[in-house]
């Protein structure tokens, strides 16, 4: 048993300036190439809580897609369906400002029909024993669409995160199909049509629950930044949980090991606010470090009664 996660491979290139940074001028700095996409840090993230997660997706049919595979594998992600395609990695090319904030990026995003293959022939192995399922809800409609159908198949609970939002807010109708939606309060802005940026925890956590139970969404879980992390679900279930006071070097990644966290707690048995408690944890130990991921946990530091598998 273990959690599936579905979603794309990307390799970063990021930059940073070595001093205030310039949007229109020559900024000296340093750059670094590692590997990302959200389905792979959230593998690797659930992997690092010494779970033995499953990654179905693709790589390159080079060497730079056997260098992503052999870590995931070191880090003990299953990759037997991480396959090899022309094509199968996107890139991610990113400059950071002097505080460590996002300034700017471009991505490429992968080929996904050798994915849609794979499903078509071993879904029924890949999804049958699956604790739960993390799906990049923005993956190709026709990816989704498969995942949901083993999902009902096999009566699997299925947690979706959000690569890019302009897509997925074009798919409101599979929302209503997942168990819990987790993005950031921009995201969430796109997704409702309206902007949140200025709004409290305490006024977000209202304004969610609303939608929520107007858009028949399950459950969703908003992340704002400094300010904590909304939940809100459509049984009436809602609250705010403070963010984690840490020294920013890198946000990259972090919301991506939230959603691994919050996905574990969910997968596990954990309430929604316990859940966010987890995700705020991780998301806290990728922005004190320059690494895309967070470092080693075990799950009974969570509270998580699950058993580590060597």
């Amino acid at each position: 048993m273990s959690i599936v996660v579905i979603g794309n491979v990307f390799v970063d290139v990021k930059g940073f300036p070595d001093d205030i940074y310039l949007p229109t001028g020559r900024n000296a700095g340093r750059v670094v190439t590692v590997h990302g996409g959200v389905g792979r840090n959230v593998a690797e993230d659930i992997a690092n809580l010494e779970l033995r997660p499953v990654f179905v997706s693709m790589v390159d049919d080079t060497a730079s897609g056997e260098e992503v595979k052999r870590k995931l594998h070191n880090h003990k992600v299953n990759t037997d369906y991480v396959i090899e395609a022309p094509d199968g990695m996107g890139m991610w090319l990113a400059v950071f400002d002097h505080k460590g904030d996002l300034a700017g990026s471009i991505s490429k995003r992968p080929n996904s029909d050798a994915m849609k293959t794979l499903l078509d022939e071993k879904g029924d192995e890949i999804f049958r024993d699956a604790d739960s399922i993390v799906l990049e809800i923005d993956l190709d409609k026709e990816i989704v669409k498969r995942v949901f159908k083993y999902a009902e198949k096999y009566d699997k609970p299925v947690y979706a995160v959000v690569a890019n939002m302009s897509i997925a807010s074009q798919r409101r109708d599979f929302l209503q199909s997942i168990d819990c939606f987790i993005c950031n309060v921009l995201e969430a802005g796109i997704l409702f049509v309206d902007d949140f940026s200025a709004k409290s925890p305490e006024e977000m956590c209202e304004i969610l629950s609303c939608k929520v139970m107007s858009a028949k969404i399950p459950s969703m879980i908003v992340t704002m930044g400094s300010k904590g992390a909304v939940y809100a679900d459509m049984k009436g279930d809602k609250g705010f949980f403070p963010a984690e006071s840490v020294c920013v070097r890198d946000t990259t990644g972090a919301g991506d090991a939230f959603c691994a966290g919050a996905a574990v707690g969910l997968t596990y048995g954990k309430s929604m606010r316990e859940a966010v408690r987890i995700g705020t944890h991780l998301a806290a130990s990728v922005i004190g470090s320059s690494e895309n991921v967070c470092p080693r946990f075990l799950p009974q530091e969570f509270g998580i009664d699950a058993e580590v598998k060597e």
